[in-house]
């Protein structure tokens, strides 16, 4: 008899051992894509009664809401249309079943339930192909800026020529960047600085730099050269842990991660 419990003790446990799941390669595939989503996404918006979603990336255009029928439509990513008379940028996007026309005005908006003030409001009309009328939402947006920028970066090229300490009156310049609040502080040679960032897709602009008043001497001293170079900036890379900054005239600054 005890042979018998003992050769089901066994059975038990080999049945339970193979019973444990084994990891689904379908949902790290989807977990994959969903991350690879986030980051790419450059455009967030949400409205409310009925709660709606809406992310703007660089392949696809993503609408979820609690809408009958529209719970979550796809497609695929458009140019934006420019109003010459308004500062409102248009998407209008089809992907046969539904479309949807996307207008977003650089306006302070507030979320009608959270209060929260985004400095965008965003007007949606979407419907189905079965629809005769769109219906029209209206929510609250902003552009996120890559996550990827969040670091503190030190200064390793000016204008296509590699900078040295001995180049500035006290030491290399240097960025550290706040992502998520738009926003950086730094030292440019000489001063402290601070300042606003303006991320809008691949755009990238270092707004309303202050500096404080240092006397600095002229020899040794391309802080000026330096702050120029970042007021100029319109678009970015990151390769191999370096930044670099650039204009429609070529590559400006180049800065090295460091933790």
């Amino acid at each position: 008899m005890k042979k018998y419990f003992n050769i089901f003790i066994a059975f038990c446990f080999l049945y339970s051992c193979k019973s444990i799941p084994l990891k689904d390669s379908n949902s790290d595939t989807a977990y994959a894509n969903s991350l690879e989503e986030e980051i790419t996404t450059y455009f967030r918006a949400t409205g409310n009664e009925p709660f709606w979603e809406l992310k703007i990336g660089k392949e696809k255009i993503v609408f979820t809401s609690l809408i009958q029928g529209k719970e979550k439509l796809i497609f695929l990513s458009v140019k934006s249309i420019r109003a010459m008379d308004a500062n409102i940028k248009t998407y209008k996007a089809g992907n046969g079943e539904s479309n949807i026309i996307v207008s977003i005005q650089q306006i302070e908006c507030q979320n009608s339930m959270s209060g929260i003030i985004s400095p965008y409001k965003v007007s949606i009309e979407i419907k189905n192909s079965t629809e005769t009328t769109f219906q029209k939402i209206e929510g609250c947006g902003k552009y996120i800026t890559d996550y990827r920028l969040h670091d503190i970066w030190v200064l390793e090229e000016l204008k296509g020529n590699k900078v040295f300490a001995a180049d500035f009156q006290k030491e290399l310049p240097r960025l550290e960047i706040y992502a998520e609040d738009n926003r950086f502080i730094g030292f440019s040679g000489c001063n402290s600085i601070s300042g606003s960032l303006f991320f809008e897709k691949d755009l990238l602009r270092f707004n309303n730099i202050i500096s404080t008043l240092m006397a600095c001497t002229k020899k040794n001293n391309k802080e000026d050269k330096f702050i120029k170079a970042l007021q100029s900036t319109t678009t970015y890379s990151i390769k191999n842990n370096r930044l670099s900054l650039s204009s429609p005239s070529g590559k400006l600054l180049v800065f090295k991660k460091v933790d």
